[in-house]
């Protein structure tokens, strides 16, 4: 356990203490352990640290709802133990903290691999629909449902007690930790940034992956200007678990190959071609590129009022989907013509970009305040979004309930009716797992 006051990291360390070191980061709904296969070849080599999420396997639960805030947590226990440089692997979320310590700290990442990794997790309103089901079902739906994320049907129907045992790790996983981990997977997008991870990277994907496809795959490889794609074969999200064996070579053969003095002690470990039983995997020589799959445009800077204040417009329409959800906003935006084009700019610039993204009440309240107000008025399509928002921000099911008793109250008993009708429908959309 880190000694960094007040969110302290839980992680191990194997091999030998004066060896480079190598940081291992796991998936979102995992522990290290989904590491071990890995650790008695690397820790000949290196010494390898692996860390928990918050709320994880055994670390404590600290919620933490950014990649960032995750990277920080992780520099600080590196600072505690004296870790200057290092190399780094993580998988799926641990490799949007590896992305995000290669862009932030370049001078301490000697090299990287991204494992079933992303530029963008899916969409932000994936992860939140995600952090409404687990606050309204608790982490079970999702813990059943983890094996046929992770894994292929042939493995997992063979290995019948790993796939036990990823069910138990989910199920065991702190509810508020993980749905914290969700805002952070809603929220990170490097798309724009990947041209700036100036170390040699090696992407690594399995080919059956549908929680992050090889079209991921290939865009960070696209971007990413110094990087690799190896391709694992009839493999699903949990690569290192369901082909240990692969993933050992590749990630021995990268960090050798690409991080200058620390591949001493791995000199000659790997053989120069894969052996027999793992030839199947698809990895371009050193130097070779997947063709560019679309051009990635350079960040835009926020245009100045006449003023000099930033413009909230573009604050404004980043809050709107995060609490509206993507989807709506498309709508939203598909549906707009010269006669509508005005107001729904004044809405994402005043409504969303001067009064949601004020500091003096957070978005629960803000939720509770709107739900109040559109009940009053009667206004029940906005109600209906807006209900949908309330629980993206926080609000349980009860929480809405009482909500709307007390607009009972001062609001009216047919108001009150009619909002139960349309908040009952919503959130019965929403918190229903999926079969």
């Amino acid at each position: 356990m880190s000694e960094s006051p007040p969110n302290p990291l839980h992680y191990r360390c194997d091999g030998p203490e004066d060896a480079p070191v190598l940081i291992l980061g796991p998936a979102l709904g995992t522990t290290w352990h989904m590491w071990d296969r890995q650790i008695p070849e690397l820790s000949e080599h290196w010494r390898v640290i692996r860390f928990d999420l918050p709320g994880h396997g055994g670390a404590p639960a600290h919620p933490a709802g950014s990649v960032s805030d995750l990277a920080d947590r992780l520099l600080a226990a590196l600072d505690a133990l004296g870790v200057d440089r290092f190399g780094y692997a993580g998988c799926a979320l641990g490799g949007a903290v590896g992305a995000e310590l290669a862009l932030r700290d370049p001078h301490r990442v000697a090299s990287l691999a991204l494992v079933s990794a992303a530029a963008r997790f899916g969409t932000a309103d994936e992860h939140r629909q995600r952090g409404v089901i687990v606050r309204t079902n608790g982490l079970d739906p999702i813990a059943r449902s983890a094996p046929e994320r992770w894994f292929t049907p042939g493995f997992a129907a063979a290995q019948p007690a790993i796939v036990e045992w990823s069910v138990q790790m989910v199920r065991t996983t702190d509810p508020g930790c993980y749905i914290a981990a969700c805002e952070a997977l809603a929220t990170f997008d490097v798309r724009r940034e990947l041209g700036r991870i100036g170390v040699p990277t090696l992407v690594l994907s399995g080919s059956e992956d549908r929680v992050t496809s090889p079209a991921d795959a290939r865009v960070l490889v696209a971007g990413i200007p110094d990087a690799r794609l190896a391709l694992v074969p009839g493999t699903s999200h949990l690569v290192p678990v369901e082909q240990p064996s692969a993933v050992t070579d590749l990630l021995v053969r990268h960090f050798a190959g690409s991080w200058p003095g620390a591949g001493d002690r791995a000199a000659g470990a790997v053989p120069p071609a894969a052996s027999a039983d793992r030839r199947a995997i698809a990895t371009p020589p050193p130097g070779a590129r997947t063709g560019p799959i679309g051009e990635i445009a350079p960040a835009e800077i926020p245009a100045e009022t006449a003023a000099g204040r930033p413009d909230p417009y573009e604050p404004g329409m980043k809050v709107r989907r995060e609490v509206l959800g993507d989807a709506h906003v498309d709508r939203a935006i598909e549906t707009t013509d010269e006669f509508t084009a005005d107001f729904q700019e004044f809405i994402t610039r005043y409504a969303w970009g001067e009064v949601w993204t004020r500091p003096g009440i957070d978005r629960r309240t803000r939720s509770v305040i709107t739900l109040t107000a559109l009940v009053a008025g009667g206004h029940h399509d906005e109600l209906a979004f807006h209900t949908r928002a309330a629980l993206r921000n926080g609000l349980t099911p009860a929480e809405i309930k009482e909500v709307l008793l007390q607009t009972a109250v001062y609001c009216g008993v047919p108001a009150a009716n009619s909002a139960f009708k349309v908040a009952r429908e919503v959130i019965l959309q929403e918190t229903t797992p999926p079969v």
